[in-house]
């Protein structure tokens, strides 16, 4: 699992190899990632919306960004914690993931771009 703080606000990453989901015959590999967010500010905070670059190891780089994650926009107030889980394919047996979300503090409407750590996608026949 990796981890970043920024202004107070936990970004943790899990992710996975979906084996059953994935054919390496065809190149497609299919990855899940959580993601815990962590709200140890003061303050009140919105998820509004996602930016991905996402590093395949043949060279592809795609951008993804959105509103909010998985459908939703979710309000966290100090202490809570908001974990979803979402998925990424590769053409490649390994990757990694990078990004930020934006989230605005709910007292004043200021705008804070929160890290998300990179965090690498192996297939685990790649660590033998």
């Amino acid at each position: 699992m990796v981890s970043a703080v920024t202004e107070g606000i936990k970004v943790s990453v899990r992710t996975e190899y979906q084996a059953e989901y994935s054919s390496p015959l065809q190149s497609h590999y299919v990855f899940t990632y959580r993601i815990t967010i962590e709200n140890a500010s003061e303050y009140t905070i919105q998820l509004l919306r996602r930016h991905w670059t996402i590093y395949d190891s043949n060279g592809t780089v795609r951008e993804v960004e959105g509103e909010g994650v998985v459908g939703q926009q979710p309000v966290l107030e100090p202490g809570e914690v908001h974990e979803y889980v979402s998925g990424c394919n590769l053409r490649s047996s390994m990757g990694k993931m990078v990004g930020h979300y934006l989230v605005e503090r709910i007292i004043d409407g200021k705008y804070v771009s929160v890290a998300i750590p990179e965090f690498t996608m192996v297939a685990p026949f790649k660590l033998n």
